[in-house]
């Protein structure tokens, strides 16, 4: 649930936008935290960057009375979830999730009615509702260790993304019922072009996000969450790195490692398709826009935020 404002205008936006946002935050006593996917400008002036387990841990802890995400919505419905007295603002209301998107609520419902005595894993990627109806919650850094915890005789249900399901299984031998969600992203990567990318590049090695597709995977020499690909960078000695995830990692990965070459990973078409859209809304201007009118605010009904809560709490009490 989100709070409405219009549109801001170009003369409300000051000239010094990282001054101004400096500025708010210490009258807000605000923190901005900001995932890896986003523009360039954005994860400069963040507080925190990260990936979904890592901004969960940080909105979890935060003494901030104001938490900015720079985000998608259900990274900031997270931050709510975990902070119901807390102000937790989005700087864009359409940025979404095509992978949240993919797994309706009512339908969800349905699937888990149909199979249950199966135990919910859900992939953080996903509404607040998804994670009410779910009994854990993991991310991509935790999904393979949180799967191994789970008794052997246990029949799980893995929601809502199929290739990061299929990646686990691969991972632990575990069966789990699929639902079948995916990512527009991180499915748009061509394997062809990949192929033909590593035949001009043979030095270079090929690292990806479990959300591609397997055969995608098949060609990396590394699969791992985004932290897991950023710290990949920086042990390799190979000196390129082909990267199939969302290219907005790369900043980071020059910055803490600029002596490497990084190759964004070729989508099927002509498109930056490797951008994800949602994510790419947030701009700074925005989130100057909605410090300073404390606005769009996220909102969960009570009932739903408390169960939704239930399984975060028990994914970071099993990823310590």
């Amino acid at each position: 649930m989100f709070t409405t404002l219009a549109r801001p205008q170009v003369w409300d936006v000051p000239i010094d936008l990282e001054a101004a946002i400096a500025a708010l935050k210490r009258e807000l006593n605000a923190v901005i935290l900001a995932h890896y996917y986003q523009e360039s400008g954005i994860q400069d002036i963040a507080d925190y960057i990260g990936d979904s387990l890592g901004l969960s841990r940080q909105a979890a802890s935060t003494e901030a009375e104001v938490i900015v995400f720079a985000g998608v919505h259900f990274m900031a419905e997270t931050a709510k979830i975990l902070n119901p007295t807390k102000q937790v603002l989005l700087p864009d209301l359409e940025a979404g999730c095509s992978l949240a998107d993919s797994c309706p609520p009512a339908a969800f419902a349905a699937f888990k009615a149909a199979h249950r005595d199966h135990l919910v894993i859900s992939y953080i990627n996903c509404t607040a509702e998804i994670k009410a109806l779910s009994d854990i919650i993991c991310t991509s850094a935790n999904a393979v260790d949180i799967v191994r915890q789970i008794p052997a005789d246990q029949p799980i249900i893995f929601a809502p993304d199929q290739n990061l399901g299929r990646y686990v299984i691969a991972q632990t031998g575990r069966e789990m019922v699929l639902w079948q969600g995916s990512c527009i992203v991180h499915e748009t990567f061509s394997e062809r072009k990949l192929i033909e990318l590593k035949v001009q590049h043979p030095h270079a090695e090929i690292i990806a996000h479990p959300e591609c597709e397997a055969a995608i995977l098949s060609h990396a020499d590394f699969v791992g969450s985004t932290t897991a690909l950023l710290k990949y960078a920086q042990a390799s000695a190979a000196p390129a790195l082909i990267v199939a995830t969302e290219s907005g990692i790369l900043h980071q990965m020059q910055k803490q490692v600029p002596q490497k070459t990084y190759i964004p990973a070729p989508p099927t078409g002509p498109c930056a398709c490797n951008e994800c859209p949602y994510m790419r809304l947030n701009t700074l201007e925005k989130l100057y826009w909605a410090m300073k009118h404390r606005q769009p605010e996220i909102t969960l009904p009570e009932a739903t935020r408390r169960a939704a809560l239930k399984p975060i709490q028990r994914m970071l009490a099993m990823s310590r």
